[in-house]
């Protein structure tokens, strides 16, 4: 990594439960966290932003949450977010097969429409030589209401900031997800 955690009792009381719920869901504190809790006040922020953006209330499906979480991944290079969003999204299909497919999502026939037309937004609002256009909103509007377009948009916006955090301190995978070489190796996003 570019940038060192902090001895572990050098954080924050407040933020010291976040660290111990990770290591109970994770088996060990993510990285990510160590460097946020860096500036205590910004990984509060981050924290919260996160848990709004995936609470079980959410007007988008746990899968979907996890497939756009991923293919942001994907697109920013971003090896520790690649990792456990790929885990998160194979607990939440129950399967490896739609991680394994996601590069290729346009041809592949384990998505569903509505995935598919996220996916290609998700695309337009990441990669910076595409934009949104009034087109592709309306397509989008045939599967989601205003309030989940909001809510995808800012699921969207978090990962992209949450991932190229993570790539630009070069934050390692820690191993949540086997993947096969060719999907985790590949930069031909």
């Amino acid at each position: 990594m570019r940038v060192s955690v902090k001895p572990l009792k050098s954080y924050p009381l407040f933020i010291k439960p976040f660290f111990w719920n990770q290591k109970r869901k994770y088996g060990e504190i993510l990285k990510p966290g160590m460097l946020w809790g860096r500036v205590p006040r910004l990984f509060a922020a981050v924290a919260l932003l996160y848990g709004v953006l995936d609470r079980r209330s959410s007007p988008l499906d746990p899968v979907l949450r996890s497939l756009v979480t991923v293919r942001v991944s994907q697109i920013n290079w971003c090896s520790f977010c690649v990792d456990i969003n790929s885990a998160t999204l194979a607990e939440r299909s129950g399967s490896m097969e739609k991680v394994a497919d996601l590069q290729q999502w346009r041809s592949s026939e384990l998505f569903d429409a509505k995935e598919k037309i996220a996916l290609e937004y998700t695309e337009a609002v990441t990669y910076s030589d595409q934009q949104v256009t009034d087109e592709l909103m309306d397509r989008l509007k045939q599967s989601f209401d205003a309030d989940s377009i909001v809510e995808l948009t800012g699921l969207i916006a978090f990962q992209n900031m949450s991932s190229k955090f993570n790539s630009a301190l070069d934050v390692p995978a820690q191993g949540f997800c086997s993947l096969p070489s060719e999907i985790s190796e590949s930069r031909e996003i």
